[in-house]
């Protein structure tokens, strides 16, 4: 992907923050990070997982400029879809990310 007008769908990325519940455990909540430019591919359909959870996941291949730190707990959302973290990898040489998720629209 050397074409980077492919790269249509503004997602934000969300940092997770951890904070004290005041009772000896933490709460983590998502925080926006950065708005970025990428490319979101589906590429298959599997039903939820969650206890009595009507739901499906979609596998989805994000991809993007490179430079971003990223970690499993990041996530992306756009709008009322969020993309969980599967893993990543680097493509030509760094200059883009390719993103395997898992996206749940609420």
């Amino acid at each position: 992907m050397s074409d980077p007008g492919r790269l249509r769908t503004r997602l934000t990325l969300l940092q997770p923050v951890e904070s004290d519940d005041g009772e000896g455990g933490v709460v983590r909540t998502l925080v926006p990070q950065a708005t970025l430019w990428a490319a979101v591919t589906p590429l298959a359909l599997r039903d939820g997982d969650e206890a009595d959870a009507d739901s499906a996941e979609l596998h989805c291949r994000i991809v993007l400029r490179g430079g971003v730190a990223l970690t499993r707990q990041h996530q992306f959302s756009d709008g009322t879809r969020s993309y969980r973290i599967l893993g990543w990898r680097e493509l030509q040489q760094g200059r883009l990310l390719e993103i395997d998720t898992l996206q749940r629209q609420a």
